[in-house]
């Protein structure tokens, strides 16, 4: 009998409901989770996931199950697990330990316990069970064939350990599939961090300067959706393409320092440490917003924010207000953790049905490549190449195919004007 630990077992029904509501918008891995179950590809294997424990990521171990893994589930952070999503998932017999609200000793002890299963493949979001198997528990890595890396942060960080030599087995990198950054980071972060920004305040983003620190997918994303909503977007950057392009799609570009005194709501999407700094907080204005949407929350300085302020107190859920000591009020959410599932649901289920084929596609790919190299793999592009087909039937699009004279013309150097 498979344990498991999670705020309210009797949540399960509910989180039963959760579930079927987004597997009807997960059009890709039902179709995945089809042949799995007909053909068992995963047989007999155990796999280990560090994920946002959401009513889309059960859709994903449901995939998995099917094709015959064992699988033993984690949070990949402390806010983010929908504690009837948990419930649910450990009556249907996985190994899940996450709930809601885990201090950060009860996040590693979770992490802990999915290394117990002994997996042979790793699934992460933000690598902290990478890092710990690499770290705490070695023991463990004789096992581990193979893992995959759903975000930007956690890819940032496999391949420094990559680059060290420390990488023990190898990772494909899903956050760099085409059908999951320019969609996932871009149209579900965009979305979702707008969704996680106006349930924690029920403010009117229209005619506010919103103030967007870093332009990749994620970055864009968001710019994009608060545009349309009417906000008057600036973007700080410190890449040149980055900051040239967001000139170039019509956002005002400018330094943090010189945002910080016109901003009225600032998100951070970077994957870097202290983006909103000290020297940020003392220029802004009374009752400035702060919202990070990165996978950790390090974005935000909380020391510099809690050095600065003389109290502090909840004025409604995910909405804290630091008063500062000349009297300005800044108003942090969801304790600067990432703000599209801290505060929301994370992103919508017809986005993640991509990203969570590409995990599904890419353990089969590992549990049919077990002898591969310890670095970091892009997904085979016949992968995601794949995966847009599917999602595209899902959509009921069609699309034009290449004639034989097309592919001639295009693989020939000899035919010009």
């Amino acid at each position: 009998m498979v344990g498991y630990k999670v705020k309210d077992i009797s949540l399960a029904e509910k989180g039963d409901l959760m579930i079927e509501w987004a597997s009807m918008h997960m059009p890709v891995l039902r179709q995945i989770r089809g042949r799995f179950g007909e053909e068992r590809p995963l047989e007999g294997l155990r796999v280990g996931a560090c994920l946002h424990v959401t009513k889309e990521t059960a859709v994903l171990v449901e995939t998995l199950m099917a094709g015959g893994a064992e699988v033993f589930l984690c949070g990949s952070n402390p806010l983010s697990t929908q504690d009837e999503v948990a419930a649910a998932l450990a009556e249907r017999g996985v190994g899940v330990y996450a709930w809601r609200g885990e201090t950060t000793e009860e996040y590693y002890w979770c992490i802990d316990r999915v290394i117990d299963g002994v997996p042979v493949v790793t699934l992460d979001d933000g690598a902290d069970l990478v890092s710990t198997l690499h770290s705490k528990r070695t023991e463990a890595l004789g096992e581990v064939k193979g893992g995959t890396e759903e975000t930007t942060t956690g890819v940032i960080r496999l391949r420094a350990m990559a680059r060290d030599g420390a990488l023990r087995y190898p990772i494909i990198a899903v956050n760099d599939a085409y059908t999951k950054y320019l969609f996932d980071n871009r149209y579900g972060t965009g979305q979702s961090t707008i969704d996680g920004i106006l349930r924690a305040t029920s403010i009117l983003l229209a005619g506010k300067n919103f103030v967007v620190c870093g332009y990749g997918w994620c970055g864009r994303g968001i710019a994009l959706r608060a545009r349309g909503m009417g906000a008057n977007v600036i973007v700080t950057e410190v890449d040149p393409l980055r900051a040239l392009e967001a000139v170039m799609d019509g956002f005002r570009v400018m330094p943090l320092r010189e945002a910080a005194e016109v901003g009225d709501l600032f998100v951070t999407a970077t994957g870097d440490i202290n983006v909103i700094r000290g020297e940020h907080m003392e220029r802004m204005k009374d009752g400035a917003i702060l919202a990070n949407s990165g996978h950790f929350n390090v974005e935000i300085s909380l020391p510099d924010l809690e050095a600065l302020s003389v109290s502090k107190r909840l004025i409604r859920p995910n909405l804290e207000e630091y008063r500062l000591k000349d009297g300005r009020r800044l108003y942090l959410l969801a304790e600067g953790r990432l703000v599209n599932l801290a505060a929301a649901e994370g992103h919508p289920s017809e986005v993640m049905d991509m990203s969570f084929a590409n995990q599904a596609l890419c353990v089969e790919y590992l549990a049919k490549h077990p002898r591969m190299e310890p670095k970091v793999y892009r997904v085979p592009e016949e992968i995601d190449r794949f995966v847009a087909r599917l999602k595209l039937r899902g959509m009921g699009v069609e699309i034009d195919e290449l004639t034989e004279e097309q592919r001639e013309y295009l693989s020939s150097w000899k035919k010009g004007t």
